[in-house]
């Protein structure tokens, strides 16, 4: 049974372990957070290499949850839409809702961190435990072996949750307990990225608009841009490794100064650093993974990157770490006169086809950004959800019932997006087609839309 008294180890002391060791504290168990890296708050350098954080509604829900909303905001800058700069320096802007109060915000993810920390450690039910790798799971007894000040520790716990990130040593215990009964596919990109840096003007300005997030699409690579609270922007390329515009090709100073000066011209003089950054700052990878099951009886669980690590297309990955917080904390509740196996099980059955979803829908994300923010088409497309929804209140584009639907989920956000998205390009893309002018007119078009795709009050409803 779930008793209030039990012990919990909580594997990965990042953002989504961090904040389900305060919900676990907040509710009275015994907390035991565990770090394989220093303490990042007492160190200079970032706590490890990250694409900017873009932090949207749900996960805005799961910081509210652990009245930690204020606090964040505070690190925020919010960005209204994208910025697209084609290859002759001229730029559009798009915006991510026709709702004035919908937008995301980019935000530091040490910053982040760091502040789910602090709060951890203010309650006496929590123990953090920093440079302490685990070396070994026993899942049967519920026991980790761990490595802190250089001495080995054995310790047993009621319950183990890995929230250790995509590389998790608490899924690889999954993996080998199972063998060939684990379900499990890591599907790596043929693309990597490398970070670089517009700093600040002198004065701590910003150099370019602060209130977007930039994107310079080249068909099959591009750059994105995401500002930060100092006037700087973290700078993100994404190549393929292979091909003239690879990673493996770009190797001189030479060579990397004209791919820039070909492909991204308004770009040189805002990167005073490039040959530096460029040679300083390794190529990530970026992947996909997914497995099952997410946990073992009532013994281990994973969540998070740990269960459902997808690339950062849709600015998602995140929010979804932290929705599963929630998810668990509402679980939990309904659990509590029941067994750790039975919300175990809750859990994954609930967020597995989530997980699924928004796995998919930011590897699709990746095409669009890419290549298709600049068709003609789907501009049109734009054009007319912006209309929709600036007109319609009740209108949400496949963008916005992912982002900020925060009630609906991942699932069926994806499954009425991709349709809405399917009619619409079908609409713009006809010959006989023009924008609508008036309220009526935008109300037949959804009218007739929910009529044909047979979504009906799901138009309203999670």
């Amino acid at each position: 049974m779930i008793e209030l008294t039990q012990r919990i180890a909580v594997v990965g002391a990042g953002l989504c372990g961090s904040m389900l060791a305060i919900s676990l504290a907040q509710r009275g168990f015994n907390v035991y957070l565990f770090e394989k890296r220093k303490d990042l708050r007492k160190q200079i350098e970032d706590g490890g290499r990250s694409i900017n954080l873009a932090l949207s509604d749900r996960g805005l829900k799961s910081l509210r949850m652990i009245g930690l909303e204020d606090e964040a905001r505070k690190l925020c800058i919010p960005m209204l839409g994208r910025m697209i700069h084609d290859t002759g320096g001229e730029k559009r802007f798009s915006r991510y809702s026709g709702r004035e109060h919908e937008y995301i915000n980019s935000i530091s993810r040490t910053g982040l961190n760091a502040l789910l920390l602090d709060k951890a450690e203010s309650y006496r039910n929590v123990n953090i435990f920093f440079d302490a790798g685990i070396d070994h799971v026993d899942i049967e007894n519920s026991e980790i072996t761990y490595q802190c000040l250089d001495q080995e520790i054995n310790d047993s716990f009621d319950v183990i949750i890995g929230t250790d990130g995509a590389g998790s040593s608490i899924r690889k215990s999954l993996f080998d307990a199972l063998g060939e009964e684990y379900d499990f596919s890591s599907d790596m990109l043929d693309y990597g990225y490398k970070e670089l840096e517009i700093p600040a003007t002198k004065g701590g300005g910003f150099r370019i608009e602060n209130d977007a997030l930039h994107i310079w699409p080249r068909g099959h690579f591009m750059i994105i841009a995401l500002p930060n609270l100092d006037g700087s922007f973290t700078v993100t390329m994404f190549n393929p490794y292979d091909g003239n515009v690879g990673f493996n090709a770009l190797k001189t100073d030479p060579e990397i100064l004209a791919y820039f000066k070909k492909y991204f011209p308004d770009l040189v003089d805002l990167l005073p650093a490039l040959q530096n950054d460029f040679d300083d700052h390794p190529v990530g990878r970026l992947g996909t993974i997914r497995c099952a099951p997410w946990r073992i009886g009532g013994k281990v669980l994973i969540m998070g990157d740990a269960a459902h690590a997808i690339v950062p297309f849709y600015g998602q990955g995140m929010n979804a770490s932290f929705e599963d917080v929630y998810v668990f904390d509402k679980l939990l509740t309904a659990h509590m006169n029941k067994t750790w196996e039975e919300l175990f099980e809750a859990f994954q059955t609930e967020r597995k086809p989530d997980a699924d979803a928004i796995a998919n829908l930011a590897l699709d994300n990746f095409q669009e950004m890419q290549d298709t923010v600049d068709d003609p088409d789907f501009i049109k497309k734009r054009v007319l959800e912006m209309q929709l929804e600036r007109t319609l209140p009740d209108y949400y584009s496949k963008y916005s019932l992912v982002t900020f639907r925060e009630e609906m989920s991942y699932e069926n956000a994806m499954n009425q997006g991709r349709a809405q998205d399917e009619y619409l390009l079908q609409l713009v893309s006809s010959s006989d087609f023009s924008m609508p002018k008036t309220e009526d007119e935008m109300k037949t078009i959804v009218d007739e839309m929910r009529s044909k795709l047979l979504l009906g009050e799901q138009m309203h409803s999670n």
